[in-house]
């Protein structure tokens, strides 16, 4: 059989732990039999990041600008125990977070649905995808305890000296104060992500705040929100068939709940994190989670939502046998296989990651599966190891 061929290389970040040995895996029985897979290697094992000081993983988001599509494997984000189990240099910064701040990306995360597991929200018939803007709020907070009476204020002081101050709270005794900022460009960029995003997928885009208590912060991302869409987006989402509605994130809340799904819903950055992990936990698995950066200027970089798999991959160091998820691995190449014959127009490589996900599923839904999901699963299901469930997933895509 011959190869599908590619035009442009995908960069391709191998990463850490039990997900790399799922990565040689899946290329080696799902990719490279059937697509003569033309990628731009970056090695992000911890390893290779302390050898090269964190410039691999510089070279590998520039790269992602050249080249616009990028897949990437989970990796290990050190704390003081990973510094002296892998005696590093010095404690890297999150490979994700500095990707993420070269392409200036906003996340985008939606479950993947098996017909035998089912949303713990019974009205849920469609994936739900969760837009986070990935800058500022309580992430890039200022906090103090305040030991007693006093006078707290907001003071800003201009270039040219001016002060703009104003009280924040007068205490009677202690407590606690906290400062958070954002920028007007990170909103901005968030805002065509969503947007753009939204269109290339045709799926009506909800965007939450609580504007109505917040009325200078919170306001300032929905002015920038309704600004962008009225001036630039409103008539490509007329011609999609698809809509942007904007609501206070309490009626957000109810209103997904009753929902049958099918939408992106934008959060800023403390309320994405929150709703990412209930709407993963309510679909099913973390494990069962994509997850794409999407640049404002058009670039993609697809990965798995969830971590490295550290029990299990000491477990396979020992030589015992492992039966991990590689679902959402699965669909980080899919996507960015996908992405890539639709940006170099070459029909047979987006077939192929339809293909790809449908034997994934269609395994799935025969009732062979890997043991995390085998426990969530409504039927008879047959819980097998990694190995043999990506062996089953070959055998129907040569099919």
């Amino acid at each position: 059989m011959s190869k599908i061929q590619m035009k442009t290389p995908l960069v391709e970040m191998d990463g850490d732990e039990m997900t790399r040995i799922l990565w040689a895996g899946i290329k080696e029985q799902l990719l490279e039999p059937f697509v003569d897979l033309k990628t731009e290697y970056y090695d992000l094992g911890l390893k290779h990041r302390d050898e090269t000081n964190d410039q691999v993983t510089i070279d590998s988001a520039k790269a992602t600008l050249k080249y616009g599509v990028a897949v990437k494997c989970a990796t290990i984000t050190p704390n003081a125990q990973r510094v002296e189990e892998y005696n590093l240099k010095e404690m890297w910064k999150s490979p994700n977070g500095t990707i993420r701040a070269i392409l200036d990306g906003t996340v985008f995360r939606a479950p993947i649905q098996v017909n035998g597991v089912h949303p713990t929200v019974r009205t849920w018939k469609k994936p739900i995808t969760i837009a986070r803007h990935a800058y500022g709020d309580v992430y890039k907070n200022t906090e103090m305890r305040v030991p007693g009476a006093g006078k707290a204020e907001l003071v800003f002081t201009g270039e040219d000296g001016k002060e703009i101050r104003q009280t924040v709270f007068e205490f009677k005794g202690p407590g606690v104060l906290q400062g958070l900022h954002n920028l007007d460009a990170s909103i901005t960029s968030f805002a065509h992500s969503c947007f753009q995003y939204a269109l290339s997928v045709k799926q009506d885009l909800w965007f939450s705040t609580k504007d109505t208590i917040s009325k200078t912060y919170d306001h300032r991302f929905k002015d920038i929100f309704a600004e962008l869409y009225e001036n630039q987006y409103k008539e490509a989402f007329k011609k999609a068939g698809i809509t942007y509605f904007y609501t206070l994130i309490d009626d957000a809340v109810a209103r997904v709940v009753r929902s049958e799904g099918g939408f992106i819903w934008a959060c800023k950055n403390y309320d994405g994190d929150v709703m990412s992990d209930m709407i993963a936990t309510a679909f099913g698995s973390l494990a069962m989670m994509t997850s794409v950066l999407v640049s404002p200027n058009g670039q993609f970089e697809y990965e798995a939502a969830h971590g490295t798999v550290t029990r299990h991959y000491y477990r396979y160091l020992k030589g015992e046998e492992t039966s991990t998820n590689p679902v959402a691995t699965i669909f980080a190449w899919s996507g960015a296989l996908r992405k890539r014959g639709e940006m170099d127009n070459l029909p047979d490589l987006q077939a192929f990651a339809d293909k790809l996900e449908k034997a994934t599923l269609d395994t799935i839904n025969s009732g062979i599966m890997t043991k995390d999901l085998a426990l969530l699963y409504e039927g008879e299901a047959k819980a097998v190891n990694s190995k043999e469930f990506l062996a089953a997933i070959r055998e129907r895509l040569e099919a």
